[in-house]
């Protein structure tokens, strides 16, 4: 497929993630004030969509805690500047399996299994614009740690986003994610227009190697929107490829402390690196009235 470079880009700011990074920069935030003024810093610097987890206040291990979703969405609905809310639905699907010899029963530390209804029980008080809907089940990272999304609870948990009007922002990890995010559409679960994000060179998904990241985009239906990132080292570089493959942009300190070498980064500053390469590239950075009308989202008022 030859290569047909995005000319209206839009920015993700992954503000924190649920990853072991807040006790290895002071820039990640933790509590929900924090996780909301880190997200507002980055609307400020152009991102146009704020992609957030939230964490306990006082440990900075990741949470589905409801209360605090609802603190960091009426902070950031409450805020003179605007931005598009995307809440993560990707919690409460981790399994951490024993040894080797025996894998059963699954340890009680890191395991958080739980049903589709809990899984988006935040989405349904907090009506996000937009929800994450990891689309399959992958070992991930270290350890036994598996991401499980089983294709029953994708099912479930789609229809419930598009039930809500609330657009799911398929995450697909490798290729055959892809292939059953299509599956996902044409059985209606998931309704047009299809926003896609694709994750690259987290272990042991598809790698962030330029072929790899091909393959992927060929497997995207040309009427689809699709983003992209990597983590780590190469997370600076993605926005450039990003865009030249015809795509949008995603960066933050999920994916990535560093705004260069040695230098810790806040979201504010990788947002605003990328805004630098996508306008050197020659192309414009599109605000959250621009995507709203795109994906046909729909805005909740801030609390009455």
């Amino acid at each position: 497929m030859p290569l047909s470079m995005n000319r209206d880009v839009f920015i993700t700011c992954a503000v924190t993630g649920s990853g072991d990074t807040a006790g290895k920069s002071p820039h990640v935030p933790r509590s929900p004030k924090q996780i909301a003024e880190s997200a507002i810093d980055a609307a400020k610097a152009g991102a146009a969509v704020v992609h957030c987890h939230v964490r306990d206040p006082e440990t900075g291990a990741p949470s589905r805690r409801n209360d605090l979703y609802r603190e960091v969405t009426e902070r950031i609905r409450d805020a003179e500047v605007d931005v598009v809310l995307n809440l993560t639905a990707g919690m409460g699907g981790d399994m951490i399996f024993g040894g080797t010899e025996q894998p059963l029963p699954l340890n009680p530390v890191g395991t958080d299994m739980v049903g589709a209804t809990e899984r988006v029980s935040h989405v349904v008080e907090c009506l996000p614009e937009i929800c994450t809907l990891d689309c399959g089940t992958m070992n991930f990272s270290l350890g036994d740690y598996v991401m499980t999304n089983t294709p029953s609870m994708l099912r479930a948990m789609g229809k419930m986003m598009t039930d809500l009007g609330v657009r799911p922002e398929i995450e697909a990890f490798d290729t055959g994610h892809l292939w059953f995010a299509k599956q996902l559409v044409e059985e209606g679960v998931i309704e047009d227009p299809v926003l896609i994000q694709l994750c690259m060179g987290i272990p042991w998904g598809a790698p962030d190697d330029l072929n790899t990241f091909m393959a992927m985009v060929n497997n995207v239906p040309s009427n689809w929107t699709f983003s992209a990132f990597s983590i780590g080292r190469n997370a600076m570089a993605y926005p450039a490829a990003a865009v030249l493959a015809g795509g949008n942009v995603r960066v933050g300190l999920e994916d990535n402390l560093y705004v260069g070498k040695g230098q810790l980064a806040t979201n504010a500053q990788l947002v605003d690196k990328a805004v630098n390469i996508i306008e050197s590239m020659g192309a414009r950075v599109i605000g959250p009235a621009e995507v709203r009308e795109k994906l046909k989202l729909t805005k909740r008022a801030p609390r009455g």
